[in-house]
């Protein structure tokens, strides 16, 4: 007589993949192509959209991983950034080493992983790898140079705050992956700030599964 496997004997389910961003075009973006099931995901992927600015951000995804299901899920702040280096463009990415804020610096997980796979993922685009550094507010002109010479590549509102909120809620894999909407020869103020919201949000459409190649190479075994 053959037994059934109980409850027990079977493998527990792989950790989640929770992507937070601010914005409804962000995560309508994001929710695209995971409707679309480019890439294989190693467990279930979320979008979360948090809205705008560092409490709101902080807030929702604690609120997320109190939910059984995210408990112990990876977390990628994603969505829309400043560029704040000379010779960015729209559409560049930005992949954070670290995040800072003013609780703090934050490393990221695995940033060359997320390199490689982006490079795949999105052929032709510049990929940036470096600090991005938060704000409660819309950087311009002379501030943005002042956050420059910090030694910061990028800045927005809501990945230094989703990071910490994400920690705050127990250790886990944590990833900071922007797009450049605007630089400092593309200020969202200048002509050509719709030609560069288009090319940014056909970018963010793509990046999934450099994401889910990030969540399933932490999930094998280390030599």
């Amino acid at each position: 007589m053959e037994r059934s496997s109980g409850p027990s004997s079977r493998p527990a389910p792989p950790p989640s993949l929770l992507i937070a961003c601010a914005l409804s075009i962000e995560r309508l973006a994001l929710r695209g192509t995971l409707r679309g099931g480019r890439g294989e995901a190693a467990g279930p992927v979320s979008v979360l959209r948090t809205g705008m600015g560092p409490k709101n951000a902080e807030r929702a995804v604690a609120r997320a991983l109190g939910e059984p299901a995210h408990r112990d899920a990876a977390v990628i702040a994603s969505g829309f950034c400043a560029g704040l280096a000379p010779g960015m463009s729209p559409g560049d990415l930005i992949v954070a080493e670290e995040t800072r804020g003013p609780a703090g610096t934050i490393p990221c997980t695995g940033p060359g992983l997320l390199v490689d796979a982006l490079v795949r993922a999105v052929p032709g685009h510049t990929v940036h790898t470096g600090p991005l550094t938060g704000s409660d507010h819309v950087v311009r002109g002379r501030e943005r140079a002042e956050l420059r010479a910090t030694g910061a590549l990028a800045v927005d509102m809501e990945s230094a705050a989703t990071l910490r909120g994400a920690l705050a809620s127990g250790p886990r894999p944590v990833a900071a992956v922007r797009v450049i909407v605007d630089a400092p020869e593309h200020e969202l103020v200048r002509i050509g700030t719709v030609r560069g919201g288009i090319s940014a949000f056909r970018v963010l459409r793509a990046v999934l599964p450099a994401f889910h190649e990030w969540h399933r190479s932490l999930l094998l075994p280390r030599r």
